[in-house]
């Protein structure tokens, strides 16, 4: 309540206060009510304070506009300092409210996703997880609304993204016609062909792999595709929705000539979307988002992987316990996580590690060399390995972290990189409780993540809208122009001076970028040939896997599905400059403590002298006793400069993979040469740097004079 009293007592008088009053008369149980559930009473109690705060300014502002522009149609002159009002009110009152807050799911195949997301909205089984069959690659978006039933959305490919994909899985299945082989048996059977032709069979049947693109073109699929590339689904109960949906995200294990119809649509899914009528456990505003830890085959699947990770703010990187020792799939994930931190939106990154109930006693205690002491007991065993692992783990990635972010990163002042969870526990509570769990304590971390963004933009929003409602009242037609005193104290001068120095010290700024620039690329050009060997050597032997490589090609370096760990050679190539360039990186991005590297130190210095500078102008020109007008400019300004804070968080991802995407330009011609080559039998490609102008390419596709 003390911050709508404090904003009450600025309010102008002319500003019809009754607005900030509770209606006298008995409401209906509004949405309001029931979307707080999620928290305690406390939090509660916050978020409706709030709410209500930003629900009576959505009401004076639109008030204030609607008056505003009565009075354009009894004035035939309108000020242009009265339509920069008018502007700005409407912008306000259209602003939309909270974005919601994504909090991704990062993590292979049986790494215990679905059973996790599962546990925390209270659901059972509801999302189908890995037993006896494999779930889809796709993205599931899970959240809470306003609806009074279950639904969930199935968007599929459109129509043009499924034949740019068919294209390209037929050309990844089409032997060269020198090849001489006459049984489709005879092929060397990696993982990307084995996927490809699957996919095919289960939308044209059996044979389908032998297929030319043009034929299959002409086929008509064996389920039937809506129009709108959408399917809903809804049901009043949890479970009754579950079994709606399992067959269209669920890939079965058995032959592939089933007559199940659908089942076979799964390769059209792009995403599905999941809608809670009315969660007690996550509050609306929250989005938990189930993350395939490769991307797809499909371009546009794939980018949509991309994009989903960077919009997550947190990003919980999901591990088994049986893997999280010695298996990399989750050191990958995590480096992506990081990635993502530099990149994209996210803020925070943790370890969770799943099914912590799996533990063998009596080998656990002879790898401890414990023999007959303390722990007697499976839970006490659990319980211990826990501590240790949170130990070994946050120490490790947080060294990690150390090497790629500032050392003032906020993740870094995380009291929690990793959790040790188990959903089977929390259901069964046989060896721990539910709090031991930990699946209330990261429902908890949830909540609170959820309150400070609403807490944050409610301020800016309120502070914001009352600056302009603060020059509202004391707008005079027959004042001086603002323009014009500004104009005439010398502003414009000294925006465009301190503008040149704002230029100066960004571009030293990212100057500090050259030297581990020049670094990195010197790195990279001295060890890709050890980076591609560990891209495409496998332990297990490389039969069959020229087929994988032409698949990498055919996305230009990049190859993504169900069974296979993920192939980027883009990426890796470009890897030993992102290690050099990290943590400067970081530095001019940082959202820790101010520091003299980081961008928006030098835009807030900015920022601050040009308030300064106002100040003094609005002394001279009779303001000081005015401080609306103060309150107004110096709010613009930071307005205006908030506007460009998001405009650079938005570019900062362009700039980040600029270097990834020039090598993938550069080997662009070199992917489709290879293509070209293997589809006549030649496939004996190497990729170097190129002889003089540095650029990458294959060996014998150089064009140089030298």
């Amino acid at each position: 309540m003390e911050a709508s009293e404090a904003l009450v007592g600025v309010i102008p008088h002319s500003v019809d206060c009754d607005l900030f009053k509770e209606p006298v008369k008995k409401r209906r149980r509004s949405h309001r009510d029931w979307q707080f559930q999620a928290f305690p009473s406390a939090e509660q109690s916050a978020l409706k304070e709030y709410e209500k705060l930003e629900c009576r300014t959505r009401r004076i502002l639109s008030n204030t506009y609607q008056k505003l522009i009565q009075s354009i149609f009894l004035d035939d002159s309108v000020p242009s300092r009265l339509k920069y009002l008018i502007n700005r009110l409407l912008a306000l009152i259209e602003k939309s409210p909270l974005e919601p807050v994504y909090v991704g799911f990062l993590g292979i195949t049986g790494a215990g996703k679905s059973s996790l997301i599962n546990a925390l909205i209270q659901q059972a089984m509801f999302l189908p997880v890995s037993g006896e069959s494999v779930c889809t690659s796709c993205i599931v978006q899970v959240s809470s609304g306003c609806c009074e039933q279950y639904e969930a959305k199935i968007h599929l490919l459109s129509d043009q993204e499924w034949k740019a994909e068919l294209k390209d899985l037929t050309k990844l299945l089409h032997r060269a016609e020198q090849s001489g082989e006459e049984e489709v048996d005879t092929w060397d059977r990696d993982d990307a062909v084995e996927e490809a032709a699957r996919k095919l069979q289960v939308l044209y049947g059996h044979g389908a792999e032998r297929r030319h693109y043009e034929d299959l073109l002409r086929m008509k699929p064996r389920v039937r595709i809506p129009t709108t590339r959408t399917i809903t689904l809804k049901a009043e109960e949890a479970a009754e929705l579950s079994v709606k949906l399992d067959p269209y995200i669920r890939t079965q294990r058995r032959d592939w000539d089933g007559e199940s119809t659908e089942t076979q649509i799964w390769p059209l899914i792009k995403y599905v979307e999941v809608i809670l009528p009315k969660s007690a456990l996550i509050p609306e505003g929250v989005v938990l988002v189930d993350i395939p830890g490769t991307g797809d085959f499909n371009s546009k699947k794939d980018e949509m992987w991309r994009k989903t990770i960077d919009k997550c703010s947190v990003i919980w990187v999901i591990s088994d316990i049986e893997r999280v020792s010695g298996g990399k799939a989750h050191e990958d994930l995590l480096s992506e996580s990081i990635k993502a931190y530099q990149r994209g939106f996210c803020r925070d990154i943790a370890l969770v590690v799943t099914k912590t109930d799996k533990l063998d006693l009596q080998e656990y205690l002879r790898e401890r060399k414990m023999g007959n002491q303390a722990i007697q007991s499976q839970r006490e065993a659990v319980l211990q390995r826990n501590e240790i692992i949170k130990l070994q783990r946050s120490r490790i990635l947080k060294e990690k972290l150390k090497r790629k972010l500032p050392a003032d990163s906020k993740v870094l002042e995380a009291s929690d990189l990793v959790h040790t969870v188990s959903a089977h526990e929390y259901w069964q509570q046989a060896l721990l409780t539910e709090e031991e769990s930990e699946i209330p304590k990261l429902r908890e971390y949830i909540r609170k993540r959820l309150l400070d963004k609403k807490r944050r933009l409610v301020t800016k929003y309120v502070t914001e809208a009352f600056g302009l409602l603060l020059l509202t009242d004391t707008f005079n037609s027959e004042e001086s122009l603002l323009t014009e005193q500004l104009n005439t104290g010398g502003l414009r001068q000294f925006v465009e001076e301190k503008m040149e120095l704002l230029e100066k010290a960004i571009e030293q700024c990212f100057a500090r970028m050259k030297q581990p620039l020049q670094t990195g690329v010197l790195v990279a050009r001295t060890s890709y040939r050890r980076i591609l060997g560990a891209c495409l050597v496998r332990s297990r032997g490389n039969q069959g896997f020229h087929q994988t490589l032409k698949a990498v090609c055919l996305k230009n370096g990049v190859y993504a599905s169900r069974t296979l760990a993920r192939i980027d050679l883009n990426e890796a190539l470009s890897q030993p400059v992102y290690d050099q360039i990290d943590p400067v990186f970081g530095g001019i991005f940082r959202d820790g403590k101010p520091a003299a590297p980081a961008l928006m130190q030098h835009i807030d210095a900015f920022k601050h002298s040009l308030e300064e500078r106002m100040a003094e102008i609005g002394d001279r020109g009779g303001w000081k006793q005015d401080g609306y007008k103060r309150s107004f400019l110096i709010q613009e300004i930071s307005a205006i400069l908030g506007g460009l804070e998001s405009h650079i968080f938005r570019r900062k991802r362009k700039i980040y993979e600029s270097i990834t995407s020039s090598i993938q330009n550069d080997l662009k011609p070199c992917y489709e040469a290879w293509n070209h080559r293997e589809g006549q039998g030649q496939h004996h490609y190497h990729v170097n740097p190129c002889c003089t102008s540095g650029r990458w390419t294959l060996q014998g596709a150089c064009r140089c004079p030298e």
